[in-house]
């Protein structure tokens, strides 16, 4: 199914889209900083290289997403649904993803730098090259994260 809904390199800065369905909606290259997207349906969408620095995903679906390149520091993507979603060489730094669903998504090549991956769920996910055991995480990172095979808590 293919979306009606193009914003390709729209400007949404700070923008109230929450609770708003953009299911499959191409949003690639779009400028939403600081955009409320909470509870948003962004399932399949192409927010490819848009850039979300600041804005509030909280509880959205976004669940086979591209967010590939997408430059997302300091969101708050708390409880959100990313199972399945492309987000390689995506910048999460400084991001909330507590009790995010993860699983199955690509993160290689990501910057996950300060995250907070506390209770995620990231198993099955493809995390970005270098990262080790829990010791090198930084703050943010529980013993309640769901971890991919050979990565987690040092017992």
């Amino acid at each position: 199914m293919d979306s009606s809904i193009d914003l390709n390199g729209g400007d949404l800065e700070k923008a109230d889209l929450a609770y708003a369905d953009l299911a499959y909606a191409d949003l690639s290259g779009a400028f939403l900083r600081g955009a409320s997207l909470f509870c948003t349906d962004l399932r399949r969408a192409d927010l490819s290289g848009a850039d979300l620095c600041g804005a509030k995903l909280y509880q959205a679906n976004l669940t086979g997403a591209n967010l590939s390149e997408a430059d997302l520091p300091y969101v708050d993507l708390s409880g959100a649904n990313l199972s399945g979603a492309n987000l390689s060489g995506a910048n999460l730094s400084g991001s909330n993803l507590s009790g995010a669903n993860l699983s199955g998504a690509d993160l290689h090549k990501g910057n996950l730098r300060e995250a907070n991956l506390s209770r995620a769920n990231l198993e099955g996910a493809t995390l970005p090259e270098g990262i080790g055991k829990i010791d090198a995480w930084p703050a943010g990172v529980w013993p309640t994260t769901l971890w991919p095979e050979g990565y987690g808590p040092i017992s």
